[in-house]
Formats: structure tokens, sequence, C-alpha cells
């Protein structure tokens, strides 16, 4: 008898829990052969298995180590799903340069909005993470970009935030990028604090903000 949607769900988040990156591959692909959506799969097995990781390491349980590892497994599960994405067909894709700011390494939550940015039809300019504040501003002129996205899970490196929109005053071309923030010490009021245009406290609804701030919704 096949597996259960939900229990497909459970195994995948459990694959990642575990760091069981061999077996969350073959967890995936039944998933994926059982025709249920990709996008429950990444959120609701795979991120949900990491946010499970991460609350273990809140608790001291688990250790960064362990979350590197909690990460192989999600990032092995997610090339198996990714391609399952729908893709939207857009004729021009909309540029946007993301990074998680200086003094911060953690990358994991930037990671999946890029992965569902790109999905969703945009053209992603990856500065990865413990970037310096003044190669947004860089990029954004470089590529000419819609949209300069920051992420930080520490609040000792959230003032980078306000610093790179002040350098996009200074460089002339705030008016021309749209700022979105996010992680988990960010709030939707930080980001009205410090002026930036968007928050979103997750991947798919950092989508659905883009696409507002860009008028494409």
């Amino acid at each position: 008898m096949a597996a259960s949607k939900e229990e497909l769900l459970n195994r995948l988040s459990d694959c990642v829990l575990e760091m069981e990156d061999e077996e969350v591959t073959g967890v995936a692909e039944e998933y994926v052969d059982a025709g249920y959506e990709a996008l429950d799969g990444i959120m609701e097995g795979l991120v949900d298995g990491m946010n499970k990781a991460s609350d273990l390491y809140d608790q001291e349980e688990y250790f960064v180590t362990d979350l590197l590892l909690c990460s192989d497994a999600m990032y092995a599960g997610l090339d198996v799903l990714r391609p399952h994405l729908p893709e939207e067909e857009t004729s021009q894709k909309p540029r946007a340069v993301i990074g998680v700011v200086e003094g911060d390494t953690h990358d994991i939550g930037k990671n999946l909005v890029r992965i569902m940015m790109e999905t969703a039809g945009f053209e992603m300019y990856d500065l990865g993470r413990d970037v310096p504040l003044d190669d947004f501003v860089t990029k954004a002129k470089e590529v000419n970009a819609s949209l300069v996205m920051m992420s930080t899970l520490m609040t000792t490196t959230m003032m980078g935030m306000p610093e790179v929109i002040k350098k996009l005053e200074e460089a002339g071309i705030r008016d021309q990028v749209k700022v979105m923030i996010g992680g988990s010490p960010i709030s939707r009021k930080y980001a009205d604090d410090i002026g930036a245009d968007g928050y979103s406290a997750n991947a798919v609804e950092a989508v659905k903000v883009a696409k507002q701030l860009l008028g494409m919704e």
C-alpha cells in the first residue's frame, strides 16, 4: 500500500532532523512519484525538519555541526523536489540581489528564499553569507536590480541593514530598488523603523511580498 502524503511529509521531516542525507532522496522520489505537490514537500517536509533541528539547537541539544548535517539532508531532498516546482513564465525576469549581512554566516533561510524566488521567475544574484555592506549596493548597480534582499539570524548584525539602505541612498539608486529584509530577529516593525519596503517571515511569503512590491500582483 502506497504511503499517504502525511506519512511521506513526516518521513521527509524526520530525514532532515536525523541527518539522513542519503535516505531523504529516496523518500523525496517516492513523494514525487506519488504525485504530491513539490512545494508542500519542501515546506511541510524538509523545512519542517530543519525548523525542528533549529529548535533543538536553541535548546542546546544540537550543535552547529548537527545543523550543518541537517542542512545537507535538506538540500539533498531539495535537489529532488525543486525540479518539480511549477515554473512561472515571465517575459522579463525582475532582478534581485540577495545575501546575509556582514558578520552573519547563517544562510539556510536565505538559500530557501533564493530557491523560491527563482522558481517564481526572478533572476537572483546571490552574494552568499557574511556579505560586506557595500557589496549589496555595488551588485545592485551592476545588474540594475529591482530588489535588494537581506537576511540575518543575529541581533548583533541587524544594524547592517539600515546601513545598506543609507548606502543605496548615497549611491543615488534608493528610489530604483525595493528593499526586503528577513530573519528570525527581524520584525515588520523593525523593517518599518529602518525604512525597508518589505518584510517576510518565510520563503513563501517572501515571493508574495516581492511580487507586491514590484507590482506583479
